[in-house]
């Protein structure tokens, strides 16, 4: 009888050890998996302003996941945010490129762009209209997680994102990538976001007495936010074009290769950490 029972038993922990083995080998099928990005061109509007936007997602994941926009730099919605719009989807995000001027505007110089740009930094509500609209087009996709929202922003785009969080938006994360420090004073009462800031250590458009005001704001109310400081790094330092573009213009920008994967990376694990 003590046999047949040991068999049973033995049997019983095979199957188990069997079945453990096949869910592994699935698990790993899927990771391994090239993702099959889906993308969209999308419309919304705010303050009878038509804006577009781009929306990307891995068609290989199943259910929902967490959502994440992304702030353009001042030239607008450009290719560079689209591609790190798709550069989330494949990290497993439903990733959303806004379009903050509307009407798809862009600029190909720093006066244009400086135009476009100017108006949100002196009315940071309106900034906040512009994401809340494309927020609330990211939220009807069926693949967005509304529990878990992020955003994360370049430049321009990185100053506005610390403003919304600290303007109460109803997000788990966000990430500032070499964007301006002078934002809108955080309230201990309303600001829900974990903070993460990419900054260069060589940014003259950011000086120090900037990064020194921020950091007084964020620990005058205990805020939870980390600063990562890329040292020789320039304004731009995550986008290839930034070198050019300095050249041509004649302003202190500049591609970092080390710095843009470092914070890269910085911001994947902080996302595995505060989304997922």
């Amino acid at each position: 009888m003590k046999s047949i029972q040991l068999l049973f038993f033995s049997i019983s922990a095979f199957a188990i050890l069997l079945s453990s083995c096949s869910n592994d080998d699935k698990k790993k099928e899927v990771e391994m998996k090239e993702p099959i990005l889906k993308e969209e061109k999308v419309t919304y509007t705010s303050d009878s302003v038509t804006m577009n936007g781009f929306v990307v997602y891995d068609e290989n994941i199943k259910g929902v996941r967490p959502a994440i926009l992304v702030l353009h730099e001042w030239w607008g919605l450009n290719e560079y945010a689209k591609m790190r719009a798709r550069e989330l989807a494949k990290l497993g995000y439903i990733a959303m490129a806004l379009d903050m001027y509307g009407d798809g505007k862009t600029a190909d110089n720093p006066d244009a762009a400086g135009k476009l740009a100017g108006p949100f930094y002196e009315d940071p509500m309106m900034a906040k209209a512009r994401f809340d609209a494309a927020l609330n087009k990211l939220k009807t996709y069926s693949q967005a997680d509304a529990n878990k929202l992020a955003a994360i922003g370049y430049c321009f785009g990185g100053t506005q994102v610390l403003n919304m969080a600290n303007l109460g938006e109803d997000l788990k994360a966000v990430v500032s990538f070499h964007g301006g420090l002078k934002v809108v004073q955080p309230d201990k009462n309303t600001l829900k976001a974990t903070i993460l800031v990419c900054h260069g250590g060589a940014d003259p458009f950011v000086p120090q007495e900037e990064v020194t005001q921020f950091r007084k704001q964020m620990d005058s109310i205990n805020a939870n936010y980390t600063f990562k400081i890329y040292e020789g790094s320039t304004h731009a330092f995550t986008n290839p074009d930034a070198t050019a573009m300095g050249e041509k213009f004649n302003i202190p920008i500049k591609y970092n290769a080390v710095a843009d994967t470092a914070s890269w990376n910085e911001m994947k694990s902080f996302f595995e950490k505060n989304l997922k």
